[in-house]
Formats: structure tokens, sequence, C-alpha cells
């Protein structure tokens, strides 16, 4: 629920701080006192358009700040959660514009944008005017109030879930449709490209290899010149093996004076003579490994080319060329299965386009059910509103397939007819202004717990109504408030008198200087609110008692 507002140079208004109570409350005021502006400042918190006309005169800037508590709301939590915002107990929403046009919107002290503070008044609060053409007389709306009403989360769940099933399987069957399709249009160059690649025979990382055997092949004769070297240095001159038994014998005469104290150089020489035994094989055998063969190069430098050009025709790496072809067979493999492989992707779509259809039925028998339930509800609403010549009717038609979705193939809206001759139409095109807000007073009246928003504001919505009417009027507004926070801007005096708490909006004029001021009510100041409202300019003593029997 609202639980304050703070307003900060907002038209007429200068500043102007209201704390709120739960249940029914009620705004009153001479015309032009101001109303509006409580609205229109309000708007701002909850993510409507700031224009700098807003700013009061002689001000350099505006700001509201409302403080709510935090509705229980899951859909809330997680865009909250989803933009890293912590509210805890409350949100206080601060807003501000400046005349340079500069504004700042801040949620619990953390700056958000406008369009994330517009999502989230959607669940803070649901203001109904007169005219509105939003919330419950928008007919796109009208589907998810009756599913929240009817309270079937399990069908529409069930619904959503075979519908993601159904278009997946028809997704695989269009999608192997048109593979093979454009496969068979290739069906020859498929089968030549894949000769082409199983001559080749390409294999991951075949170019390093080639590449390296290539570069050893350029420098044959270097690198056995090199060898030749190096294998010579070892075995001609001095005799390196000669030298290492000869530095043995010594070691060894050594040790035998000194009880085998030498016996790790002695073991260290051997391995030297191990060690440079095994190099001259070594040296010997790669020297004998070395070709110089100019063909094998010719063959080599032939295939990278063929690889390479391969590659550049089929739009890949070299090492991807093995993965092409493996590609091209599943495609021919894809054109050889036909329909055989399609008709089990048919089969497969149409099951679960069965499922989806006994889901959507469910889910349509379901609403009707609900339907039923809440015209019975509201046209029991309407003669205590004396509309007891009209009708509500909840009107369900199905859809052709283009127009299946996750929600089922239902279209709904609210239809009604306010005299027993007048043909059925839309709630928003049929209901006089009046008429309207009781219908919407009907509606809201047994939507309350269904729609989860904790404050509703109705603005002027018994204008063009009085006496019995405005009374039933008034009598339903303090039934939805034991539901949730209600607040209504009125000028009926029945209505006014059933609030629970009541403020009064005035407008000031000082040294040119005009300022709007709201101040809650006592009990006697209600009494002669009430009495104004009824009497006119001058309040006289049967006015008074008229107050008094209307506040009883």
């Amino acid at each position: 629920m609202l639980r304050s507002l703070n307003i900060r140079n907002v038209v007429l208004i200068d500043k102007l701080d209201i704390d709120f109570e739960a249940g029914f409350g009620v705004l009153t005021g001479e015309t032009g006192a101001g109303k509006s502006i409580l609205l229109d400042s309000l708007g701002l918190v909850l993510g409507k358009r700031a224009d700098v006309s807003l700013i009061r005169q002689g001000a350099d800037k505006l700001s509201v700040t409302a403080i709510f508590d935090t509705p229980k709301s899951a859909e809330l939590d997680a865009l909250l959660a989803q933009n890293d915002i912590d509210v805890g107990f409350e949100i206080m929403i601060k807003r501000s514009l400046s005349t340079s046009g500069i504004g700042k919107i801040f949620i619990n002290d953390q700056p958000i944008t406008a369009k994330l503070l517009k999502d989230i008044g959607k669940f803070l609060v649901e203001i109904h005017g007169q005219f509105d053409n939003q919330g419950l007389l928008n007919p796109a709306n009208h589907m998810g109030v009756l599913d929240g009403f009817g309270g079937y989360d399990d069908l529409l769940c069930q619904t959503s879930t075979c519908w993601e099933a159904y278009c997946q399987a028809r997704q695989k069957r269009l999608d192997a449709e048109n593979t093979i399709a454009k496969a068979k249009e290739d069906e020859d160059n498929l089968r030549h490209w894949i000769r082409e690649l199983e001559q080749i025979s390409p294999k991951p990382g075949e170019m390093d290899e080639l590449s390296a055997r290539r570069q050893e092949l350029m420098h044959a004769e270097k690198i056995i010149e090199n060898l030749n070297y190096a294998y010579s240095s070892l075995t001609q001159g001095k005799d390196i093996s000669s030298a290492l038994r000869s530095a043995q014998a010594g070691i060894d005469k050594a040790n035998s004076y000194v009880d085998g104290k030498y016996n790790d150089i002695y073991a260290a020489l051997d391995r030297a003579l191990i060690e440079i035994s095994d190099a001259q094989d070594a040296i010997e055998s790669a020297s004998t490994d070395i070709s110089l063969n100019s063909s094998e190069q010719e063959e080599i430098d032939s295939r990278i080319f063929a690889l390479k050009d391969l590659a550049r025709k089929h739009g890949v790496m070299v090492d991807d060329l093995s993965q092409k072809l493996e590609d091209f067979r599943q495609e021919l493999s894809s054109i050889e299965m036909g329909e055989d492989g399609l008709k089990a992707l048919r089969q497969d779509e149409q099951s679960k386009r069965l499922a989806y259809i006994t889901a959507a039925n469910a889910l349509h028998q379901g609403r009707v059910a609900a339907a039923q339930k809440l015209d019975k509800k509201v046209m029991a609403e309407l003669p205590p509103l004396k509309m007891d010549k009209a009708k509500f009717v909840t009107m369900i038609e199905q859809k052709g397939e283009s127009g299946w979705s996750k929600l089922g193939f239902d279209e709904v809206y609210f239809s009604v007819s306010t005299n027993p001759n007048s043909p059925q139409g839309p709630l928003n095109k049929i209901a006089s202004g009046g008429e309207l807000a009781r219908f919407m007073l009907a509606l809201k009246v047994n939507l309350a717990q269904s729609v989860n928003i904790p404050t509703m504001i109705f603005d002027e919505v018994d204008a063009g109504i009085g006496g019995a009417v405005a009374q039933a009027v008034g009598e339903r507004l303090a039934h939805l408030g034991q539901e949730v926070q209600v607040l209504v801007v009125t000028h009926a005096p029945q209505v006014a008198a059933l609030g629970g708490s009541h403020f009064k909006v005035e407008k000031h004029t000082k040294d040119d200087i005009t300022t709007t001021t709201v101040k809650k009510l006592s009990a006697p100041e209600r009494k002669e609110e009430i009495a104004r409202m009824l009497a006119g300019e001058v309040i006289t003593d049967e006015a008074r008692a008229a107050a008094v029997k209307l506040m009883k």
C-alpha cells in the first residue's frame, strides 16, 4: 500500500507531505482546487512522463517521493532481482526534474530508468479515471484478468508447455524439409564434392605435418652437411671414446689406493661413453633418413596446393575439410532418407499438436467456467448500483490456428449492454462515463484479490451520478477497501461520508501567489466538509444534520 507522498514544487503545490492509511480513503475539494495535481505527482513516481511544465513557477526543480509497503508478487520480485534492486519491506521512490529537463529517478537510493520505474509502478498502484483507457478498459488485458480471477495456473502452465513442444517439433520438421529441398537442388554437386574430398582424404592437423616435412626437404643438403660435421667431430682427430676410457683407467687406478672412493666419477665417465655412442648412432641414423628426393617435395607441394584450393572452394580452414566431408555425407544421407525421416518428424509434430489442442481445450473450459462465475458476480453488483437493466458478459471466442499461442486459442473481452434493447458491445465502446465507472467498480470489487495490486485509486468515478446510486457506489468502494487500499477523488457526499480517512484539497492565494494544500480532516471537520458538499457555499444546519446522517 501507499504509505506516504511528499511533493515539492509541483504546479500549485509548494510543499506537501501526506501520510495515508489502509482501507478506504477519500479526497474532496472544490473544482480546480488541485486534486488532479496529486494524481499527476503520484503518476511521476509510477513512471508517467515528466514534463517541465509541472515545475512550480519560480522553482528550479520539482521532486516527488513516495513510500510503499513492498507487495507480495513473484513477478515484481523477479523484476527487482533481474535489475539487482534490493528493497526489503518498503519501496521508496524519489523522482526529480529540473527546469533544464534533467531528471533523476531513485528506488531505495539506487538510480533506475523511467522505463524500469513504469514496469515497477504497475505492481504498486492502479489508477482508474472516468475516461481511463488502460487496465480493465483495454480489451488486450481482459484475458489476463479472467485468468487471474479463474486461478487455473496449472492449465495455463500445461498449455504453455505443450505450445513450446509443438513449436519445436514444427520447427524441426520445417528445418528438415528446407534442408532436404536445398540438398536435392545440390545433389549432383554434393556427390561431386564428396568424391573430390574422399579422393584427397584430408586429415585434421595434416597441414602442419606437410609444412614441417616440406621445410625438411627444402634444407636436406644443409641438414646432412651439418649432421656429417657433427659425426666427424665425434669420430675423427682425437677419439673422444678413447679419451674417456683412458680417464676411466686413471680413476680405476686411483680407486685402488682409496678403496673405491672415486666410483661416482668412474660411473659418470661410463655414462658419458654410452651417451657418446648413442649420439653417434643417432646422427648416423638421421643422416640416412634425410631424403634428397626432389619428387617427394613436389608431391608435398602439390598436396598442400590441392588442400588449400579445396579449403577456399568450400570456405573453410584446411583442418576443417574432413568435417566438411562429413557434413556433405550427412546432407546426402538426408536426401536418401527422404520421406522416411520426414514421416517420423511429421508424426511427432502431429502428436505434439494434438497434445497442445487438448491442453488448450482444457484451458478454454476453465475460462468458460471462470467467465460464468465472474459474470454472475458482476451482475449481482449491478442492481445496487442502479443498473438492474444492464447486462455484463465475458465473451470468449476461439481463434483460428494463426492466432494460437502459449495462452491457448481464446480471445477474451468484456461485453456489456446498458438497456434491455441495447446491443452487446465492448465495455469501452458501449457504456457512458457514469455507467462505465459503475461497471468498473462492479468488476474491481470481484477482482480485487486476483488483480493483486495493493492500492487502487479512483478519480471521480462517481461523476454523473448521485443520490442512491452514489450511495451504492460508496458502499462498493468501502467494501473494496476491505481487500485493498482504496483512494477516491470524489464530489459525491454519499461517497465521501463512507471514507475511513478523509483529505481535503484547498487552493489559497496570498500576495498573488496561489498554493494548493491538503489537510487530513478530523471528525468535526469531516462533517463540515460533507455539509459543504451537500449545501454548497452557504452551509446550513440542515446540511450539517444531513451530513451526520450520511456519516452514520
